[in-house]
């Protein structure tokens, strides 16, 4: 599977603090943009709601 990541749109300019998402159908993966060959972790679309519904609190 192609996966395509990409930037939050509220990352700073300089790309340093952020992560990127990636569509990966059922799921959705996570990584560090700063080592993106580094490890990566996925999250069911479900778990992924939770987790930005705890962060915007």
């Amino acid at each position: 599977m192609d996966v395509t990541w990409r930037k939050s749109s509220r990352s700073s300019e300089a790309g340093d603090n952020c992560v990127e998402l990636a569509d990966l159908g059922e799921s959705v993966g996570i990584r560090d943009s700063k080592d993106p060959a580094g490890g990566k972790f996925t999250l069911r679309r479900d778990e992924f709601a939770s987790l930005l519904a705890i962060l915007k609190r």
